[in-house]
C-alpha cells in the first residue's frame, strides 16, 4: 500500500465516524472518557463488569443499589445505550453516571449491554448481541447463573427493557423478539422505555447514509427492525405475553446521538 495515501479518508459519516484507507476507524462525536466499575460513595450503588460471551467479546456492566434487606427482590432493568449503533458504550462516563443515578432513584438492578458496534461490526450484530445478553440474563431465573447479584436480588417477573436513540430501536426489537419466541426462560417483560427512539418510515430519502452503510444486507427502509411498519413487522397486540405490557413509554430522558 502507498503509505502516502494510507491516511486518506475513504468514508466520512460526520458526526459519527470516518474510515481511512489504511482501515483505521475514527469516532468523531463520542464520550471518549471511560470509567471503571466502582462503588459510588454518594448513592451506595455498586457496579461491576462481566463477560457474557468470549467469542463476541460481549460484556455487560451490572448496577445494584444499596441493599438494606438481603431478602428483597428488586425490579430488573436491561438498558441498551444509544449512539447511532456506532459510538458510546456502557463504560462511558455519560452512561455510567446516568445508570448509577437511575438505579439509585428507581431502586432497581440494571444490566447495561455492550454490543458490538458498527462500522467494524455492521448490523445486525448489535441486535444479535443484545439478544444474547438478554438470554444470559434469563439464565439466572432459577438462581443458578454466574452472577450473584442477579441470582439473589433480581425479580425477573418485573423486567423492563430501555434504551435511547439506537438503543431504543434495539430495545423495541428485543421486545418484539421476546414476544415471538419462547427463549426467555421465565423472564417477564412488563415495560419498555424508549427514549428518542431511532425509527424510519418507508421513504428511502429519509434515511441517513450512515444507516445504509452500516446495515448493508437489507433494504433498510422496509425492514421492520428499522421501520416497525415495514414488511413483516409485528403488531404489539400479537406478541404473546407482551400483549399485556404494563406500559410502553416513549420519552425524552437524555440528550444523546
Amino acid at each position: 500500500m502507498d503509505s502516502s495515501n494510507s491516511n486518506e479518508i475513504v468514508h466520512e459519516f460526520s458526526p459519527f465516524f470516518r474510515i481511512y484507507r489504511n482501515g483505521k476507524v475514527e469516532r468523531i462525536t463520542a464520550d471518549t472518557e471511560t470509567v471503571p466499575p466502582s462503588d459510588d460513595p454518594l448513592t451506595g450503588v455498586q457496579t461491576k463488569d462481566t463477560v457474557v460471551s468470549q467469542e463476541n467479546s460481549l460484556s455487560v456492566r451490572l448496577f445494584i443499589p444499596k441493599i438494606t434487606d438481603p431478602t428483597q427482590k428488586l425490579p430488573l432493568l436491561i438498558y441498551i445505550h444509544g449512539g447511532a449503533f456506532c459510538i458510546e458504550s456502557p463504560f462511558s462516563s455519560l452512561y455510567h453516571n446516568y445508570l448509577t443515578d437511575l438505579v439509585h432513584n428507581a431502586n432497581v438492578i440494571a444490566v447495561s449491554v455492550q454490543y458490538r458496534r458498527a462500522p467494524e461490526h455492521p448490523l445486525p450484530a448489535a441486535y444479535d448481541d443484545s439478544w444474547a445478553a438478554i438470554q444470559w440474563v434469563a439464565s439466572h431465573v432459577n438462581g443458578e447463573g454466574s452472577e450473584s447479584w442477579l441470582n439473589g436480588h433480581a425479580d425477573f417477573d418485573r423486567t423492563f427493557l430501555a434504551g435511547d436513540s439506537a438503543g431504543a430501536n434495539i430495545a423495541h426489537n428485543m421486545a418484539v423478539r421476546a414476544g415471538t419466541t419462547n427463549g426467555l426462560n421465565g423472564v417477564k417483560i412488563v415495560g419498555v422505555v424508549l427514549a428518542h427512539p431511532f425509527f424510519g418510515n418507508n421513504e428511502p430519502d429519509t434515511f441517513s447514509p450512515v444507516i445504509e452503510f452500516i446495515f448493508p444486507s437489507v433494504r433498510i427502509y422496509d425492514d421492520p427492525r428499522i421501520n416497525p411498519a415495514g414488511a413483516g413487522g409485528a403488531e404489539l397486540a400479537s406478541l404473546g405475553d407482551l400483549r399485556d405490557f404494563s406500559r410502553v413509554v416513549r420519552v425524552d430522558l437524555m440528550r444523546t446521538s
